[in-house]
């Protein structure tokens, strides 16, 4: 198309799935802004256990445990008559696994705990989106309700409609959980 050429206007997708992407990109736009903006105010002691943990997550830690422990057991077994033993017991070698042990697993609950206080977050987040679609899908189908009555539709006075109209208290669902775990477990 040349510049003198005048854009032909397309006509609007009727399947509205152009609007939908709009709206997810625009969703996963702010989800990922979210994020970006929760790693510039993590923690330095934060940031720096995530970083231990996932280093000691890799291949690479794997790697070069295999090789430092790796030379320190052929050292110390002699195998190398050029080198001189310096833990033959391997007492040092023990004591430097366990003491790096209780390190890397302290920073990996560091790392969990946050990432669980997240998943929190994100779980509440969920949980108050369900509700609020719950509380508009039950003033939908009271008003379609009313419509549907008013017009002479039959199904309109389906029982079940009624107990779709009234809205759900999360606290007795996790009442009537409980309850029947209870039940069960019994």
């Amino acid at each position: 198309m040349s510049v003198d050429e005048p854009a032909v206007p397309q006509p609007p997708d009727p399947s509205g799935a152009g609007e939908m992407a709009g709206l997810v990109d625009r969703n996963i736009e702010a989800l990922i802004r979210r994020r970006r903006q929760e790693q510039r105010e993590t923690a330095l002691q934060d940031r720096i256990a995530d970083a231990i943990t996932a280093f000691a997550g890799s291949m690479k830690f794997v790697y070069l445990h295999l090789l430092i422990y790796g030379a320190w057991i052929v050292i110390n077994l002699g195998w190398v008559p050029a080198v001189p033993r310096f833990d033959p017991t391997f007492v040092v070698l023990a004591m430097v696994a366990s003491v790096e042990a209780i390190f890397i697993s302290t920073f990996v609950l560091v790392s969990q705990n946050r990432m669980a206080a997240q998943a929190d977050q994100r779980a509440d987040l969920d949980l108050q989106i369900s509700l609020l679609a719950e509380h508009e899908i039950t003033r939908l189908v009271t008003l379609v309700g009313e419509m549907a009555r008013r017009m002479g539709v039959p199904e309109a006075h389906d029982p079940e409609l009624d107990e779709l109209k009234r809205d759900v208290a999360p606290e007795q669902v996790l009442d009537r959980m409980r309850q029947s775990e209870q039940k069960l477990g019994e």
